[in-house]
């Protein structure tokens, strides 16, 4: 099992920053990649960003690259997604997930460990 817990989301001007993190527990050593997902009312969950654990290689949704900045600190267990230049059609409860397999890192369906979500609002 590994457990996550997202911080940071909040409410932000258009063009503001916010750093969300996702603190990981349990049996992390299993973890092959972590990602971040977004989901918007009346839509379906989206992918954000990956990061591959033993490599720190990242891969991004086209909507925020160059943008968003996904890393990792392995000695904390936490995932980062540094979001810049935010827009309103960033608003969304971001959700860190964690998967086991390996496969294609932007698969909803593919991540096993969800955390709880974390609300970010953009503003005009």
């Amino acid at each position: 099992q590994v457990q996550l817990v997202e911080s940071g989301g909040g409410l932000v001007e258009a063009g503001g920053s916010l750093r969300l993190s996702c603190v990981t527990s349990g049996h992390t050593f299993s973890t092959y990649a972590m990602g971040w997902f977004r989901q918007a009312p009346g839509k379906e969950r989206e992918f954000v960003a990956a990061i591959k654990w033993s490599d720190g290689s990242t891969y991004y949704a086209d909507s925020v690259k160059g943008r968003f900045t996904i890393s990792r600190d392995n000695a904390k267990n936490t995932v980062y997604l540094q979001m810049n230049s935010l827009k309103p059609e960033d608003t969304a409860v971001y959700y860190c997930a964690a998967r086991i397999h390996i496969g294609v890192l932007n698969a909803v369906h593919e991540y096993d460990y969800w955390g709880q979500g974390t609300q970010v609002n953009v503003s005009l």
